[in-house]
């Protein structure tokens, strides 16, 4: 059973600010649920840049050394054929398989990524602590067990900066 706090927020400025008063208070966010983006959230949340980039750039490489390396293979190992007098290392015939399985392998790989970092795939257990929390209102989750004893500095905090509705949960995992 775990313990939660839910603070309902009719706009964003008001979101921001108690996210910025709850981080300097080091409290733990647990999750923030906004109908919209909203601009600098992450910064507010402290998110770093995201290594997606980096896992596209090394699957792409691993792909085209891939493709390339099983093509030169095949060309020249294994099935070599005269075609057109051209040579079997023939690097320009080359390139649409290599360029095809760069993209596969650096869409899969992110893909994949994105899935193990976000915690989603088969069985994840997805809590939905309210209905309209994506609809029309701005919703900071705190996680109580997280924050230990500051329960009452984090009702503080959200009910100085406006919060419509502070609920505490219990929600079974």
């Amino acid at each position: 059973m775990k313990r939660y706090i839910s603070a309902y927020f009719e706009d964003e400025e008001n979101l921001l600010r108690a996210t910025r008063e709850l981080r300097a208070q080091d409290v733990s966010i647990q999750d923030v649920l906004t109908p919209f983006p909203v601009h600098g959230l992450d910064h507010a949340l402290g998110f770093k840049r995201s290594n997606l980039p980096t896992v596209a750039f090394i699957c792409g490489g691993i792909g085209l050394a891939v493709a390339f390396g099983f093509q030169t293979w095949a060309f020249t190992v294994d099935y070599p054929l005269f075609i057109g007098g051209k040579p079997h290392f023939a690097i320009p015939s080359f390139i649409p398989i290599t360029f095809e399985l760069t993209v596969l392998f650096a869409s899969f790989g992110m893909a994949a990524a994105f899935f193990i970092r976000s915690k989603l795939g088969p069985g994840a257990n997805n809590v939905i602590h309210d209905e309209r929390s994506t609809n029309d209102r701005f919703v900071i989750i705190v996680d109580l067990d997280e924050a230990g004893s500051q329960d009452a500095v984090v009702k503080g905090i959200l009910e100085k900066e406006d919060a419509m509705n502070i609920q505490v949960k219990e929600i079974e995992l």
